[in-house]
């Protein structure tokens, strides 16, 4: 069985992507994927009058529950954070957190973060950072909240991006509880790099679908 760790859907009026959930069971038909992770590109708690990023997610998979795993995309700065997540988790049936820190200006380690992170281990679910080239998602920044939630199993999304690569894996080295994901990275002899280092088992697959192709 193929397992997509890293895909997106989105249905916020206005977006420049629109991505129904049809649009990656679609690629992952193509590409000969089973199941996928599917997160919004939109942060919750939104506030939008007719859209909300979590109840779009929790649909999708309702719809397609042998296809979706849902991941809940939330900003660790909103009052909420914490409620949404337990209750994405424990009654909306959502598997794992996506964290982008870029798009909420924190630092992965800030109180507001590692809160959460430590509550997603407490929730027995892992945490999807995109890691990449902008602020505050770069993997040694990332790094700092690895050590403060040993507990809590964080996910590299990217593994670094175009131009950290390297830094991923020597981090993933340093952390146990680290595991590094391969979407959107252009450079795939680093993953045997990565394998060489930490082993098979802490590199999972993902594709940034519908954004890149599945197959590629």
């Amino acid at each position: 069985m193929i397992i997509d760790a890293h895909t997106h859907i989105e249905g916020l009026p206005g977006c420049p992507w629109l991505d129904p959930p049809e649009m990656i069971l679609r690629l992952m038909d193509e590409a000969g994927i089973e199941k996928a992770a599917v997160m919004t590109y939109v942060d919750a708690p939104l506030a939008h009058p007719a859209y909300d990023p979590i109840v779009y997610v929790r649909e999708a998979v309702e719809r397609y529950p042998d296809r979706l795993i849902g991941f809940v995309r939330l900003n660790p700065g909103a009052a909420q954070a914490a409620e949404l997540l337990i209750k994405a988790i424990k009654d909306w049936g959502f598997s794992g957190l996506k964290l982008h820190p870029s798009g909420y200006r924190q630092p992965p380690d800030s109180a507001e973060t590692v809160r959460l992170l430590r509550l997603a281990a407490q929730l027995g679910v892992p945490v999807l950072f995109h890691c990449g080239d902008e602020d505050h998602t770069l993997p040694l920044e990332i790094e700092r909240a690895a050590t403060l939630c040993p507990e809590t199993t964080i996910i590299l999304g990217h593994m670094g991006g175009y131009f950290h690569v390297d830094d991923a894996i020597e981090v993933a080295c340093r952390c146990p509880n680290i595991i590094l994901e391969t979407s959107a990275m252009p450079r795939p002899h680093c993953i045997s790099t990565a394998r060489d280092r930490i082993g098979a088992q802490r590199i999972i697959y993902g594709s940034d679908g519908p954004g890149c192709d599945p197959r590629l």
